[in-house]
């Protein structure tokens, strides 16, 4: 489904690793390893001829059939007009999807805000914004930058399980979170320094040895949940 064949500039080094068809991603590493580097690189933001989607090129396809293939997701939502409405934005985000625009913004639990300018959302609620924007999209593959950041817990719970749902086709999420990480179960790659230092099965990146090389004594696991070690 996705290959990314020895990309290399001036973050990145040698990056190569491939998903099968309906495998997903968690993308971590400490700040400024390259993550949202490779993201940008993986959709298309940053040209590459190294990105194949679907046994397709991406730079060689037109905007229009690279939309079907993949979206990216920032960790911010970056609006111009600050008088568009979440309503609005919804409208111009529709591109594939099989659900409505009012079944996604109750799936969301979002609908006291859909006449709000998303200008004044708060960074949780844009966050849920961007989530229902990304289910109208519908892309064959949605790279997630941080979605749970900022995010109270009833609002991380939301994220999460529209993340497992079937409402998004195939995941890459870039999170700091561990818990997230490991609850999801999906497979990780883990970048240190620009390169790739684990892409592996999730149970496997969560094994003792791995979170002592990659964490040192930082991290503590309590029943399979991991906090920081203060």
């Amino acid at each position: 489904m996705l290959q990314v064949n020895d990309f290399s500039n001036s973050i990145l080094s040698k990056i190569n690793f491939h998903l099968k068809d309906e495998e997903n991603l968690i993308i971590l590493g400490s700040n400024g390893a390259g993550k949202s580097t490779l993201a940008k690189v993986i959709c298309g933001i940053t040209k590459s001829d190294k990105i194949i989607i679907c046994n397709k090129q991406l730079d060689s396809l037109s905007s229009q059939k690279r939309a079907q293939l993949i979206n990216y997701v920032p960790p911010k939502l970056d609006i111009f007009d600050e008088y568009l409405s979440l309503m609005e934005y919804l409208l111009l985000s529709k591109l594939h999807a099989k659900l409505g625009i009012d079944e996604v913004i109750a799936l969301l639990g979002i609908e006291e805000l859909k006449d709000k300018a998303c200008k004044s959302l708060s960074s949780g609620e844009q966050q849920l914004a961007m989530l229902a924007s990304c289910i109208l999209h519908n892309a064959k593959i949605t790279i997630f930058d941080e979605p749970t950041a900022n995010l109270d817990p009833q609002k991380t719970l939301k994220v999460y399980k529209i993340l497992k749902s079937n409402h998004i086709q195939n995941r890459i999420i870039i999170t700091h979170d561990l818990n997230l990480a490991h609850k999801l179960g999906y497979k990780i790659l883990y970048i240190k320094d620009g390169k790739i230092e684990f892409f592996d099965e999730n149970e496997k990146f969560f094994e003792e040895s791995n979170l002592t090389r990659f964490f040192g004594s930082s991290i503590k696991s309590i029943d399979n949940y991991y906090m920081v070690n203060l």
